[in-house]
């Protein structure tokens, strides 16, 4: 499981953490993952493209895991 430090700010948006971890090769891509239903966090498949994710939330795509701290 990776993990992504928020450091200074309150949270991160969904798609946008996806491309910073590298698990998409674009906004696009990432956008086209969660419309799919192929994104979890917290184990509930979310189809929120923006969805803030904050301290304690895990991101689920595939096999590859990350927590949120």
């Amino acid at each position: 499981m990776e993990k992504f430090e928020l450091e200074d700010h309150d949270f991160i948006e969904l798609n946008k953490l996806l491309k910073i971890l590298s698990w998409v090769a674009s906004g696009g891509e990432a956008k086209q993952l969660i419309d799919a239903g192929l994104v979890k966090v917290n184990d509930e498949t979310e189809t929120r493209r923006r969805r803030k994710l904050r301290t304690g939330d895990v991101v689920q795509l595939e096999d590859q895991t990350a927590k949120i701290e």
